[in-house]
């Protein structure tokens, strides 16, 4: 797994949307680009607007590299139905998207993290690789001996963010089970998210 080299936050500003949104991000207060040249007007073209809807969902689900985001998008191409919710109900799959999901950790980073660390249980088994796909009827919970990380209890805690319908989660016990894979509707995005331009972007 390639390392996040940048700071969230300069996604955020790179991208002018609070991705996450968290009441720290930098967007709420200078919603213009970094740099000296970041106050100017840009009128983006086609192919900026797709470039950046792809940027977009990379960076919420934890700046996924672009080689790992191009087989997750071949593999929404190749099943049935519609490319772009299948591409969503994949990465909603991710293991490090179901822990931050059922509140088990504040960021996709700080999901990434726990689960590398070994305190992610998944069907009763310690499961450390982030990019792992979470069938329906999975269970997913904080390993015991884990179950008194500051982060952990204070991610559970924290009333920032709700739990989608397409998790049952039992927040004491932090333990969940994954029912479903959700629809560009059902994902509590903070911002517009739009998988039909990340589809036209690798169509051209």
């Amino acid at each position: 797994m390639s390392k996040r080299q940048e700071s969230k936050y300069k996604i955020d500003r790179r991208l002018g949307v609070n991705l996450w949104g968290r009441a720290k991000s930098p967007v709420n207060k200078r919603e213009y680009g970094p740099g000296q040249h970041g106050q100017r007007r840009k009128k983006p073209s086609d192919y900026g607007l797709q470039l950046m809807a792809k940027q977009k969902l990379k960076g919420y689900y934890g700046n996924i590299g672009e080689k790992q985001f191009r087989r997750i998008y071949a593999e929404a191409v190749r099943r049935k139905g519609d490319t772009g919710e299948n591409l969503i109900g994949l990465l909603e799959r991710r293991l490090d998207a179901v822990v931050y999901r059922m509140k088990f950790a504040p960021t996709p980073f700080a999901a990434r993290q726990i689960i590398n660390h070994g305190h992610i249980l998944v069907n009763g088994r310690r499961l450390n690789i982030a990019s792992a796909q979470v069938k329906d009827g999975d269970t997913v919970e904080v390993r015991a001996k884990s179950k008194q990380m500051a982060l952990i209890l204070e991610a559970a805690a924290s009333g920032e963010r709700d739990i989608p319908d397409y998790l049952e989660v039992d927040g004491g016990a932090l333990k969940g089970r994954f029912v479903r894979a959700p629809l560009l509707a059902d994902v509590p995005y903070p911002v517009q998210m739009e998988p039909n331009l990340v589809i036209e972007f690798y169509s051209r």
